[in-house]
Formats: structure tokens, C-alpha cells, sequence
């Protein structure tokens, strides 16, 4: 799979939407002073069309692998999903977007890559787009912590967001 360099813009002719089977939108926070604690998103979009990438994840979607831990997730403590249920996502280029989480817009950082086009068994074209970026989540209002018997907090402060999309070109 060849890549284009990560600065270049998102300027692939037509327009492009997500493959959810083939595609995943997670996330990694530093857990307990001792690991890192991973969760991801069962329901998002993402579409490419004329230089922009623009997605959203559905909030009560959210799945770390615990009920309980899923539904703490959805309070004010954490996402808010009653008032914010929806994190959203623009970018234009592989070096920079914008993050909406909780009601609030941030530009963030990205390290990304996009594939060359390529032809799938079925005859669709695809691309393939890997997306990082490490935000402080209290700079989106998300503060709960609890204290460590050993000391520090449960939970880190960088927060790693990733989108792995495989995006299929959309008929004109």
C-alpha cells in the first residue's frame, strides 16, 4: 500500500464515505499508574469529499467492554451524552483538525497517512486514511479523577484518539 506524505492535504477527486466494517475510531488513556485502558466507538461516520474529511461517533455508542463502565461513561462526569451526543471531527489536511467533544471545538495536532486508490474484488475503489491525535481532556471539560492509593491519579490526562477508516469512492 503506497502513502502519500503526511503533510499533504486531503485532495482526493470525488467523494469518499466510511466502510464501518472495515473501519475503527478508539481511544487510549493511562489507567491505574499502571496500564493503558482502551475503548473505541461502535457507531461513526466519516466522509472525504472536496478536500475534507468530516466525521462524527456516536457517544452512547461508546464500548469498553463493561455495561457499567459504558453507562458511567455516557454522565456529565466523562461525555455528557445526554447534552453531547455527538464528538465530531473536521480536517483539510493530515497535520490538523478540529475536535468537538463535549461541546467544545479544538484545533488538534494529527499524525495521518492516506493510500493511493486502489480496486476492491467487488470493483469499488477504496483509500485507506489512519488519523492520530493526543488532546488533554480536561481541555474538554472532561475532569473526573479519583486519587491512587499509591499515588496520582487514576486516570492520565492525555487522552490518544485514532481513526483507521477505509473509505469507498460514492457514485456521482
Amino acid at each position: 500500500m503506497s502513502t502519500v506524505a503526511p503533510t499533504q492535504e486531503l485532495t482526493v477527486a470525488g467523494t469518499w464515505a466510511a466502510d464501518p466494517v472495515h473501519s475503527n475510531v478508539s481511544f487510549q488513556i493511562a489507567y491505574a499508574g499502571t496500564n493503558t485502558f482502551r475503548g473505541g466507538f461502535k457507531e461513526f461516520s466519516a466522509t472525504l469529499s472536496n478536500g475534507t474529511l468530516e466525521g462524527s461517533a456516536n457517544v452512547a455508542s461508546v464500548d469498553v467492554k463493561d455495561e457499567q463502565l459504558n453507562g458511567h461513561l455516557q454522565t456529565p462526569d466523562f461525555f455528557d451524552a445526554e447534552r453531547f451526543p455527538e464528538i465530531t471531527f473536521k480536517a483539510t489536511s493530515l497535520d490538523r483538525g478540529e475536535l468537538t467533544l463535549k461541546g467544545v471545538t479544538r484545533e488538534v495536532p494529527l499524525s495521518g497517512t492516506i493510500s493511493a486508490p486502489n480496486v476492491d474484488p467487488f470493483g469499488r475503489e477504496r483509500i485507506g486514511i489512519t488519523l492520530e491525535t493526543t488532546v488533554n481532556r480536561n481541555d474538554f471539560g472532561i475532569t473526573w479523577n479519583a486519587p491512587n492509593q499509591g499515588g496520582g491519579n487514576y486516570l492520565g490526562d492525555d487522552v490518544t484518539i485514532s481513526a483507521e477508516l477505509a473509505l469507498v469512492k460514492q457514485e456521482a
